[in-house]
C-alpha cells in the first residue's frame, strides 16, 4: 500500500510548505504511476498565486474523475484543496 493509498486524516491547517510539500508528493506518485499527464499538470507550481494552485488543483481533479484506481492522489487533492484558504 502507497503513502497515498493509506487512510487520510482531514487537516484543515496546513500552511503554503505543507501544501506544496504534499502537491509535490502527489506529482511524483503520478510520475511513479505512468501518469504523465497529471503530473504535468502539477508541475511548476511552487511560490504561484492560490489562484493558480487552485486551478491546478481542480484540473487535476477533473482529470482524475472516474478513475478509481488512483483514489489515493485525489484524496491528497481533496485534502489540498481544503487547506487553500491557508495560501497567502
Amino acid at each position: 500500500m502507497s503513502e497515498h493509498e493509506k487512510t487520510l486524516k482531514i487537516v484543515t491547517n496546513l500552511d503554503r510548505p505543507a501544501i506544496e510539500a504534499r502537491l509535490a508528493g502527489v506529482r511524483e506518485a503520478a510520475q511513479a504511476a505512468g501518469l504523465a499527464e497529471l503530473a504535468a499538470l502539477l508541475g511548476g507550481f511552487e511560490g504561484t498565486p492560490r489562484e493558480q494552485i487552485a486551478k491546478r488543483v481542480g484540473d487535476a481533479q477533473k482529470w482524475l474523475a472516474g478513475k478509481s484506481d488512483h483514489g489515493g492522489l485525489r484524496a491528497q487533492l481533496d485534502l489540498v484543496e481544503l487547506n487553500l484558504k491557508n495560501l497567502s
